[in-house]
């Protein structure tokens, strides 16, 4: 959640009128599509400032230099070196990387942590650039014209601003990060950013490692999920096994050229850039600590019930229970201007009652309601300038029941950070270390803040999932 306030996306106007076919510039083939490049350019150009705006851009001059200059190197080496690429490290912890139309490709700070060498970033930049040079963006789009669908192309290809819009179309048309253009075009990005490392004289087989740290993320978080009753997310659907025992991908990624490895990695460059880089969620938006969601800059702390699902959107943070049947929101409800009552009653409409009170010493009011048909309590809470609205919502009456006292708990959290608070709680960092002789992840996830799957995040973020363990002074990830 952020402390600015957030401009809605606008729908970005497509039309039909001038549909051709034009030659691909990496293939050659004709494609069917809807604008010239020039076109291109100017889309991506338009939808770079709503990235900008939604993500904010990570604050760190030295690590958006390194990325950029890394990604310009694969860009002059590819098939349309006339475009004026941009490299851009987005400040979100979520584990992505996206490219617009016309040379703007990001990457998030979230999958830095999980890259363990210089080679692998640019595989990462490499395959994005492909999805440009091949116009898959544009194909994309042009399909999605074709059948009438008004799609933002925000929606399209950056999956986590979806949540901005509530727009089925959108919902229909994004996907998370490398399965959302199809096997064909995915594999197309792999063989072109294979093709690109060995241009500029990594080792292309940097781009098997980053689809296997990916794939990684998935067979993990699939356990995790199992573990707490929901959907897995994947990283990159478009492989069922690992990419080490996907023939395709060995194929493509192999007629880049020297597939034995012969191509400079940069291990301790890229590691010394990306130490003391927040691990999740950073200052500007707020962070989850046992369940507890603390901004320092809005000056705020909300306590969510024990094993809830915690979700740090840009306008919003919210929870789900395990079951899926009860939710808990909390943003922003304009200016703390009047009686809470007042907004709380412009913010849900009729209710059965609106009772005005104090939320520890704040000005409040709760409400009994229903929205949309679904039982629902919610508050307005006065915090200095500003007035916070909070929800809970169920899907039938006897699921908030069933969650009430949850919700009503969170709901009465709601308080101003105190100075021990805001001294003691601090968010995630990653640190560099050398391993220390005979050190283990179980030894080292004693001391982590990242709760009883420590293991495995340590192993995922050193490249040693499933079961690896550190050798004697490798260099070492872990978070403090």
């Amino acid at each position: 959640m952020k402390s600015r306030t957030l401009a809605a996306l606008t729908a970005l106007p497509l039309t039909l009128a001038l549909a051709n076919c034009a030659q691909n510039p990496v293939s050659g083939r004709a494609n069917f599509v809807t604008m010239s490049e020039a076109q291109e350019v100017q889309t991506g150009r338009q939808e770079d400032v709503k990235v900008r705006q939604e993500y904010g851009v990570y604050d760190n001059k030295a690590l958006q230099q390194y990325v950029n200059e890394v990604g310009q190197r694969l860009g002059r080496a590819s098939h349309r070196p006339q475009l004026q690429y941009t490299y851009v490290v987005v400040d979100s912890p979520e584990i992505n990387a996206f490219a617009l139309p016309g040379g703007y490709i990001y990457v998030t700070r979230g999958i830095l942590a999980y890259l363990n060498s210089e080679a692998e970033l640019a595989a990462v930049l490499g395959h994005e650039t492909g999805h440009v040079t091949a116009r898959h963006g544009v194909q994309q789009m042009s399909a999605a014209t074709a059948a009438g669908v008004g799609a933002t192309l925000v929606g399209i290809f950056v999956p986590a601003l979806r949540n901005q819009a509530g727009d089925t179309a959108i919902s229909l048309l994004g996907n998370v990060l490398l399965s959302g253009y199809g096997r064909e075009h995915e594999l197309e990005a792999d063989k072109l950013g294979a093709e690109y490392l060995y241009r500029t004289g990594y080792d292309p087989q940097a781009m098997i490692k980053v689809i296997g740290v990916l794939k990684n993320q998935e067979l993990f978080d699939a356990e995790v999920a199992q573990a707490e009753g929901r959907q897995p997310r994947s990283y990159h659907g478009v492989f069922a096994s690992h990419p080490d025992a996907d023939q395709r991908l060995q194929e493509v990624v192999g007629e880049a050229g020297k597939l034995a490895g012969s191509g400079r990695v940069n291990q301790e460059e890229f590691l010394r850039m990306i130490d003391k880089v927040p691990f999740g969620y950073s200052e500007s938006q707020g962070f989850v600590r046992n369940f507890t969601f603390y901004h320092r800059e809005l000056g705020l702390v909300l306590k969510f019930p024990d094993t809830w699902r915690i979700s740090n959107k840009p306008d919003s943070v919210s929870a789900s229970n395990r079951g899926g049947d009860a939710m808990i929101e909390m943003r922003l409800a304009g200016r703390a201007q009047g009686a809470p009552a007042d907004i709380l009653r412009k913010q849900i409409g009729n209710a059965r009652e609106i009772t005005s009170t104090t939320i520890n010493g704040l000005p409040a009011a709760i409400a009994t309601t229903s929205i949309r048909g679904l039982p629902t309590r919610a508050a307005v809470v006065f915090l200095g300038k500003s007035a916070y609205l909070i929800g809970g919502q169920a899907k039938t009456e006897g699921a908030m029941q069933q969650a009430l006292a949850a919700i009503n708990a969170t709901i009465t959290s709601f308080h101003a950070m105190s100075e021990t608070e805001r001294n003691s709680a601090r968010p995630l960092t990653l640190r560099v270390i050398n391993a220390p002789p005979g050190a283990t992840f179980a030894e080292l996830a004693r001391s982590s803040p990242l709760g009883k799957n420590a293991v495995s995040y340590l192993r995922l973020l050193n490249g040693l999932y499933p079961n690896g363990e550190p050798a004697a002074g490798q260099a070492l990830k872990i978070v403090e």
